[in-house]
């Protein structure tokens, strides 16, 4: 693949939960290239290159996915809000809730897509099982987020009082 076939790649099949921009996916195939993790190749157009995983980049892929997972600091800006929502006010709060279910609704159903397309599918039928869990996980973060955002609006329209202390 091209560097930006990988960048589309990632938005198209993983960006429900991962996403790389193009300033890091360009130094990282040059770092992997000088490790002999994968091979350049020209391109069908002058200047285009294309990617390829050697067999010492597959098993560095596999080693790295064996070792446990280290979380990154998290930074959420809506909640960042929330928190200082006295500063903004209940009504300013509430539309970032409103906001947020309607993100959050729009979000379960591209799983719901995604989880058709992948049920149906044919050709790669022993990665499916790991699509499918991959999905549920965020199908059920997803229908979380709507269930606190409906206790969260419910609270505001019913513990106005609260809000304006």
């Amino acid at each position: 693949m091209s560097g930006y076939a990988v960048r589309a790649a990632i938005r198209d099949q993983l960006g429900f939960f991962w996403s790389e921009s193009f300033g890091q996916i360009y130094p990282t195939l040059s770092a992997l290239q000088a490790r002999g993790e994968v091979e350049k190749h020209d391109g069908s157009r002058p200047g285009s290159s294309l990617y390829s995983l050697t067999p010492t980049g597959r098993s560095r892929m596999v080693s790295l996915l064996e070792q446990p997972d280290s979380p990154t600091p998290r930074r959420d800006g809506f909640m960042l809000r929330l928190f200082f929502g006295r500063s903004l006010g209940p009504d300013a709060c509430r539309e970032l809730v409103v906001h947020a279910r309607a993100n959050a609704a729009q979000q379960l159903a591209v799983y719901q897509a995604i989880r058709a397309q992948v049920e149906s599918e044919t050709d790669y039928l022993e990665h499916k099982p790991y699509w499918l869990i991959t999905i549920s996980a965020g199908e059920h973060t997803t229908r979380a987020a709507i269930a606190w955002a409906d206790e969260t609006l419910e609270k505001f329209d019913s513990a106005r009082t609260d809000f304006l202390l």
